[in-house]
């Protein structure tokens, strides 16, 4: 019984954390669009779901107590993210849309795609102080086979989750030939990228 709780409450924990749109998920979503064929997404969402799997199991096995403490490691976490998200706001609102780049997208070797998915997934400090602030202090509740099954939820969402990101960037591609709405997209995601930075900077002040 306890162990189908801890992987209830870690499948909607978890899903809580990685549904609002960021980063990480924008850039999921906009492979999708961008790509020609869904298979070539597959770096990416690799890519992605392995960066929060390990940041999942990091925050699991106690490194949220170390960040949580030294107040010295969450500034710097807190203002390198304040710069990373002003800088991908800037790029995400002056780019292009997702349609209209898509046939230098399509060029991007493997590589490319794969340090650009590890750049928005662990250079994202909200992301990662959610992670480990917030599943990392669930887990405590939790050991054995409960543990485990709390964290194989958590996994398992993030998985599912770049999957489906992918899968719906595909689709709108498909359904929206003039890109007006990936145009759209790109301009509501800069101004939650620069929001969070807000938010990111707003908690610099309260540390200090």
């Amino acid at each position: 019984m306890e162990t189908t709780i801890a992987f209830i409450h870690g499948f909607i924990l978890a899903l809580g954390l990685i549904l609002p749109l960021g980063v990480q998920n924008v850039f999921v979503f906009s492979q999708g669009a961008c790509q020609e064929k869904l298979s070539r997404t597959l770096p990416v969402v690799v890519t992605a779901a392995v960066c929060d799997t390990l940041l999942i199991l990091l925050a699991v096995f106690g490194v949220s107590v170390a960040v949580l403490s030294f107040i010295w490691l969450r500034l710097a976490l807190l203002g390198a993210g304040v710069l990373f998200l002003a800088y991908m706001g800037w790029v995400t609102w002056t780019s292009a849309a997702f349609t209209e780049a898509a046939a230098e997208s399509e060029t991007w070797p493997v590589r490319r795609q794969v340090l650009f998915a590890l750049s928005v997934s662990l250079l994202n400090p909200h992301a990662i102080l959610d992670t480990i602030g917030v599943i990392g202090t669930s887990s405590l509740a939790y050991g054995g086979n409960a543990l485990a099954a709390f964290t194989l939820a958590c996994v398992l969402v993030s998985w599912l989750w770049f999957v489906l990101l992918a899968v719906a960037g595909r689709l709108t591609r498909v359904l929206d030939g003039t890109g007006a709405v990936l145009r759209l997209l790109n301009k509501v995601s800069a101004i939650i990228m620069w929001a969070s930075g807000l938010y990111l900077l707003f908690g610099l002040g309260t540390v200090l």
